[in-house]
């Protein structure tokens, strides 16, 4: 079986998003096919300037083909197609504009695609909204196997991802939140599709006394792993934990891993560490109280996932669906809603020792239950042996509108039709099996 994996961005020194999810599943299926992985030059995720050379490349033993980016983003002008498309009625092509003005726009990748033919079994796609993915599930169809990691954001609202979702072999879906809202806003339901997320690679030998001495952290701490954004949560934890700070002297501080976009503020409870090791992260996650998690948006959150698998306590921003729905179903976090809830619940993690060891357990049983890497890799096997055996053929393809059809100023704004959809943690869908529940 010979697999591509499409992917806007790839390399071994990009962490976290859907590029490192996108480069463990290449890596692990890589033991059951012959795996090759078509991407852009693009290193920077807000310009997509060309960064690596152009031609064939080896990223852990797997085989790369890069491809040149044809122009930048600028970024005023996504602002402008955005804010437009998510809050005015719109045509087709106003839709398919901003999908060019967010990128990679990267032609070669798709003239590479059309040309193969049936040079490969399936394609799988990451990520739904950028334009290496929309086209290679355009080309594909049947044989795409779709990756969308979608968070609730405005753009799932526009309505040209509605036949890419409806045209694929399957939908590999991160959590049942993400399969109950593209289910709603794309009628998804007869696709294939399963809920798998995906592992990691953590170590069996994480040590958090190396953790204190390699950093000095000489005091209780709660970590956040990520780039420190506003857009990620981090001015309002940033908030909330100077709050909690000015209402208690009890020691503990906020170590924070990862590239900063908004300024850290100067605090002495606050330590910025930097760009770390995968060694240091996995010895700091493990050093840690709790991991904080105050982003509202997310597809899955794959460092809740390594907290998890390392025996610790989430808390996690109680307005992003997906990450109050795992906590659920993990019974392994706590969520917030205000800072009065944050300083509580902080609070009741340092004073109720045997429950936040509880709550590590219970992480532990639920990371190796759904996410260690021989379920993982069985649910994209199980969906590779299905579409093998069905026909292409069982559901219609939609046709694309015509030059005037796609010109028509009639769609409704995008953000209406996501804020319209069903929220809240995921009820009644599918269990992570995939198996309805």
């Amino acid at each position: 079986m010979k697999l591509a994996i499409v992917v806007q961005r790839y390399g071994s020194d990009i962490g976290g998003g859907s590029e490192l999810h996108a480069r463990y599943i290449a890596e692990h299926l890589a033991a059951h096919a012959d795996v090759s992985v078509l991407t852009t030059c693009a290193r920077d995720y807000v310009s997509w300037r060309n960064h690596y050379p152009a031609g064939s490349d080896l990223v852990n033993g797997i085989p790369v083909e890069r491809f040149s980016v044809a122009r930048e983003r600028d970024a005023r002008d996504f602002a402008r197609r955005s804010s437009f498309v998510f809050e005015h009625e719109h045509s087709v092509n106003d839709e398919l504009e901003w999908l060019d003005a967010q990128g990679p726009v990267c032609p070669a990748l798709v003239d590479r695609l059309a040309r193969t033919g049936n040079e490969f079994d399936f394609v799988l796609a990451f990520s739904l909204r950028y334009y290496t993915a929309f086209h290679a599930a355009r080309l594909a169809k049947r044989r795409t196997v779709l990756v969308p990691t979608t968070e609730r954001d405005p753009a799932l609202g526009l309505a040209i991802f509605g036949p890419v979702l409806r045209s694929a072999g399957a939908i590999m879906y991160n959590s049942p939140e993400e399969r109950a809202l593209i289910e709603h806003l794309a009628d998804t339901r007869s696709v294939p599709g399963v809920t798998v997320g995906v592992g990691s690679q953590v170590p069996e030998d994480a040590d958090p006394d190396r953790a204190r001495r390699t950093f000095g952290l000489d005091k209780p701490f709660i970590l956040y792993v990520g780039r420190i954004d506003a857009n990620k949560g981090c001015e309002e934890l940033f908030d909330y934990f100077t709050r909690f700070c000015a209402h208690h002297d009890r020691p503990l501080d906020l170590v924070l891993i990862g590239t900063s976009v908004l300024p850290v503020p100067a605090h002495p409870r606050i330590r910025h560490l930097g760009y770390v090791s995968d060694r240091d992260k996995f010895d700091v996650l493990a050093a840690a109280e709790s991991l904080v998690m105050p982003s509202p948006f997310e597809s899955l959150s794959m460092v809740a996932l390594e907290a998890w698998a390392l025996g610790r306590p989430v808390l996690a921003n109680g307005r992003c669906d997906v990450l109050v729905g795992q906590c659920q179903r993990s019974n392994a976090g706590l969520y917030y809603q205000n800072g009065l809830e944050f300083e509580a619940l902080l609070e009741t993690l340092l004073d109720r020792r045997e429950l936040a060891a509880e709550m590590g357990q219970n992480g532990r049983r639920f990371y190796r239950q759904h996410y260690a890497w021989d379920v993982v890799e069985g649910k994209y096997l199980t969906i590779f042996d299905r579409l093998q055996t069905e026909s292409r053929d069982a559901r219609p393809h939609e046709p694309a509108p015509g030059w005037l059809e796609r010109r028509r100023r009639h769609l409704p704004p995008a953000a209406a039709v996501v804020t319209a959809a069903p929220a809240g943690p995921a009820r009644e869908t599918t269990d992570l099996s995939g198996a309805p529940s």
